[in-house]
C-alpha cells in the first residue's frame, strides 16, 4: 500500500520523500537512472550534484544563507547530509559531491517509509504525487506534463564548469586565498590563478575565437521559441558574458576584488577562483567557469591561465537544456497544481534555480503532500520568509517574464524605516524577521492550528 509517489531522486524529490515519510506516509519514490540517463548525471545515486558542489552562502545575512537557516528550523535531512559532507569554502556551504549523494541515498534507502523504485515514470499518477523530476525531466513524462497544463514547457540551457586534478596546478603561480581573509583556512580556501591585463585579454580573446559544442537539432527547434534558448543569467556560459564586452569577465567570475597576488603584493586585473570538490582535496572546480567550448578547445583556452598551463581535466564543461514549467499559470504557494490538490511539484521544474531552492521546495511539498494525506490545510509560509517568498514569485509573476529565481533579499517584502541601513544591516534585519516568521508557523504547527494564507 502507497500513500505518495514521488516521481525524481534529486535535491528536491530526496527531500520531499523523506520528509513526507517522517510525517508517517509510505512513499515511493521513482528514479529513472540508471536504466534511463539524463547526459548530465554519472552516477545512479540520489541528489547527485551535477553542476556546482557548492550551496551557495552559509552567512546568516546573506540571501542563500538565510534560506539555509529556514529549512535547518524546518529539519532538512539534506542540509543535515551536506554540513556532514562540507569541505573548506570560506563563507560557502560547499561540499563533497561524492560523498553528499551516499550520505542522502543511504538516509533514503534505509528510511523504513521509503521504498525506491528505479524506473521511468511515464505519466502524471492520478494518486497523490510529487513531481520533482528535475531539469531534465524525460520526454515522456514531459509529454504527460504538458498535456495535464495545456501549457508548452519553458526552457533555457543551463551549463557546468570544468573540473581538474589539483596536482595539475601549477602553485608557483596559483595561490591560496580567500576574499577579504574570509577563509577557515590560514592560507585560504581557494585556489586563485591571477592574471594581468595582458594576459587577460589574450585569455578572452581566445575564448572568444574558440569552437562551440551545437545545439542538437531539437534544441534548436525550442531556442526559436519566445522563451525559448534564453540562458538563466545566475549561470551564464564564460563565453557568453566575453560576448557582452571584453571587460564582462572582469567585472563577473573573474573579478579580482579582495585579492592580492603574493607575487606582487597588488591586486591582478582579473582572477579565476578554484573551489576544493572533493574530502581528499584532489579535484577542483572552476569556479562559475560554465562553457559550452567543444572539449580541446576547453583545453586549450583554459590553459591559458596562468597556473593552468598544464591542467588535467576530470570533466569538462558542457550545456543542456532545462526545463521549467510555467508555475504562475499551474501552481499554488502550497506548490499544489491549480487544479489537483493531491498534485504536487517541486525543485527546479517549477522555476526556483540554484541547490538550496530545489531543496526547499521539496521539504514544503513533502510537508505539504503529507498534510493534505491527513486533511489538513497545506502550509503557506509568510512572504517575509525566504521560501514563502520564492513560491510566492514562481507562482504571481507575470508568465511573460517568468525566469528561473534564486533566493534573494530582492523578492521579500520591503523592511520599514531602513532607508539608510546597510545592506548587511539591511541582510541581517530581514533574516530576523523571516527566521520569526518560520518559528512562528512552526509554533502553529506544533499546535495543530491551520496554517493558511
Amino acid at each position: 500500500m502507497t500513500d505518495l509517489i514521488v516521481i525524481g531522486g534529486g535535491l528536491a524529490g530526496s527531500e520531499a520523500a523523506y520528509q513526507a515519510a517522517e510525517h508517517g506516509l509510505r512513499v515511493q519514490l521513482y528514479e529513472m537512472r540508471p536504466s534511463l540517463q539524463t547526459g548530465a548525471h554519472q552516477t545512479q545515486d540520489l541528489a547527485e550534484l551535477v553542476c556546482s558542489n557548492s550551496l551557495g552562502s552559509n552567512l546568516p545575512d546573506r540571501a542563500s544563507g538565510l534560506l539555509k537557516s529556514e529549512v535547518r528550523l524546518l529539519g532538512s535531512m539534506l542540509i543535515e547530509c551536506a554540513e556532514a559532507a562540507s569541505l573548506p569554502a570560506g563563507g560557502a556551504l560547499a561540499v563533497d559531491r561524492e560523498l553528499f549523494a551516499r550520505l542522502v541515498t543511504e538516509r533514503v534507502q534505509n528510511h523504513p517509509g521509503i521504498e525506491i523504485i528505479r524506473e521511468e515514470i511515464q505519466e502524471i499518477p492520478q494518486s497523490l504525487c510529487i513531481v520533482a523530476s528535475g531539469p531534465l525531466t524525460s520526454p515522456a513524462l514531459s509529454k504527460s506534463i504538458a498535456a495535464l497544463s495545456g501549457e508548452d514547457h519553458l526552457f533555457f540551457f543551463d551549463a557546468i564548469a570544468p573540473v581538474i586534478h589539483a596536482d595539475s596546478i601549477n602553485m608557483e603561480i596559483a595561490f591560496r586565498a580567500s576574499r577579504y581573509g574570509m577563509g577557515e583556512q590560514d592560507e585560504g580556501d581557494y585556489i586563485n590563478c591571477p592574471l594581468t591585463r595582458e594576459e587577460y585579454y589574450t585569455f578572452v580573446k581566445a575564448l572568444l575565437n574558440a569552437e562551440r559544442i551545437e545545439l542538437r537539432a531539437f534544441e534548436e527547434a525550442i531556442k526559436t521559441g519566445v522563451k525559448a534558448g534564453h540562458f538563466f543569467e545566475g549561470c551564464l556560459p564564460i563565453e557568453i558574458i566575453a560576448e557582452r564586452g571584453l571587460d564582462s569577465l572582469a567585472f563577473g567570475p573573474m573579478r579580482p576584488v579582495g585579492l592580492r597576488d603574493p607575487r606582487t603584493g597588488k591586486r591582478p586585473y582579473a582572477v579565476v577562483q578554484l573551489r576544493q570538490d572533493n574530502l581528499a582535496g584532489s579535484l577542483y572546480n572552476l569556479v562559475g567557469f560554465q562553457t559550452n567550448l567543444k572539449y580541446p578547445e576547453q583545453k586549450h583556452v583554459l590553459q591559458l591561465i596562468p597556473g593552468l598551463e598544464k591542467a588535467e581535466f576530470l570533466r569538462y564543461g558542457q550545456m543542456h537544456r532545462n526545463t521549467f514549467i510555467a508555475s504562475p499559470k499551474l501552481l499554488r504557494p502550497t506548490l499544489q497544481h491549480i487544479e489537483r490538490d493531491d498534485l504536487f511539484f517541486a525543485g527546479q521544474i517549477t522555476g526556483v534555480e540554484g541547490y538550496m531552492g530545489n531543496i526547499a521546495t521539496g521539504l514544503l511539498a513533502g510537508i505539504n503532500a503529507a498534510r493534505v494525506y491527513r486533511n489538513e490545510a497545506p502550509v503557506i509560509l509568510p512572504q517575509t520568509t525566504m521560501l514563502g517568498a520564492l513560491c510566492h514569485y514562481i507562482t504571481h509573476s507575470n508568465l511573460k517574464d517568468f525566469q528561473p529565481m534564486k533566493a534573494n533579499f530582492g523578492i521579500l517584502p520591503p523592511l520599514e524605516g531602513t532607508t539608510k541601513t546597510g545592506k548587511r544591516e539591511r541582510g541581517k534585519l530581514y533574516a530576523e524577521r523571516a527566521l520569526a516568521d518560520v518559528s512562528l508557523t512552526l509554533n502553529r504547527l506544533m499546535a495543530g492550528s491551520e496554517v493558511k494564507a
